[in-house]
């Protein structure tokens, strides 16, 4: 069968979830999420396996990568084959064409994990590097304390503050209460925890969804806010440190997520929150 390019159906999903899991762990590089995919289902089930297209070889899936727009794919592959050549080659010329049904023609943007052949490949080629942006790390091999603020798990009941909060911390979102169901329904929700901090008034003032990828694994924080009506009071260093410790909880590795280095208060915010910086990061791009 050699490689093959396709689009997973809907029950497809599955084996592609549990391939991002699999592939997770500390000693290999940051790459897409099962929570990227999470927080992607809140587009419906069919939307989500319309934005996944899959790298096959002989029927087993060595490269994921969702379609966060039209013009973005973010690729993770299976470890063991980081710097195969035939796959590189092969993911290269099919972001490369839009014929192969990947990303659109003019400027298109990929996100490949660090060290990936296939990132050699597209900047030889004329690639260029985009913007960079920040991964914040906490270890969770040591206790993490209960943050000094009232969290709640949100479950159905309370779904639309963790939606009000979300729309009030990022101008533009898009985010429903139907979205919130999209998005719990779905296979990655398994592993996840919407939640909700309060102040003393009892009012919803940040939120943070936490997605696990299993025993042992690290897990990650999407997307994080603070309402705008409470900001500069500590809410998001408290959120943060309570997304930290839920993971531990669900017995996560490690903590982290990932934010553009223009953003400077992020930034200093999970570092507040015990996070520690890592090396940035940067999409590379084509120009039309």
């Amino acid at each position: 069968m050699g490689l093959e390019l396709g689009t997973p159906s809907v029950d497809g999903l599955r084996d592609v979830v549990g391939s991002l899991r699999e592939w997770q762990g500390e000693e290999t590089p940051r790459q897409l999420h099962p929570g990227d995919l999470g927080w992607y289902w809140r587009f419906g089930v069919e939307q989500t396996a319309a934005a996944v297209r899959v790298w096959s070889r002989d029927g087993v899936i060595v490269a994921v990568g969702l379609l966060d727009e039209a013009d973005l794919v973010r690729i993770a592959f299976d470890p063991a084959v980081l710097r195969d050549v035939e796959l590189a080659e092969r993911v290269a010329a099919d972001v490369a064409e839009p014929e192969r049904g990947v990303l659109i023609a003019g400027k298109v943007y990929v996100e490949a994990p660090p060290g990936s052949l296939v990132k050699d490949l597209l900047a030889a080629a004329g690639w260029q590097l985009d913007e960079p942006w920040v991964p914040v790390r906490r270890d969770l091999s040591e206790p993490v304390p209960a943050p000094e603020l009232r969290v709640d798990v949100i479950g159905a009941e309370e779904a639309h503050e963790r939606v009000t909060v979300q729309r009030e911390s990022f101008e533009g979102s898009t985010f429903t209460n139907e979205r919130w169901f999209n998005m719990a329904d779905g296979i990655p929700y398994a592993d996840a925890r919407c939640l909700v901090g309060r102040n003393q008034l009892g009012e919803s003032v940040a939120a943070v969804t936490v997605w696990s990828a299993g025993e042992g694994k690290p897990g990650y924080l999407e997307p994080m806010g603070v309402h705008r009506m409470h900001r500069g009071r500590g809410y998001g260093e408290a959120i943060t440190v309570a997304a930290a410790h839920h993971l531990q909880e669900m017995g996560a590795s490690s903590a982290y997520t990932c934010t553009p280095a223009f953003n400077v208060g992020a930034v200093a915010t999970y570092e507040a929150a015990g996070f520690v910086r890592q090396p940035d990061l940067r999409d590379l791009f084509r120009d039309a």
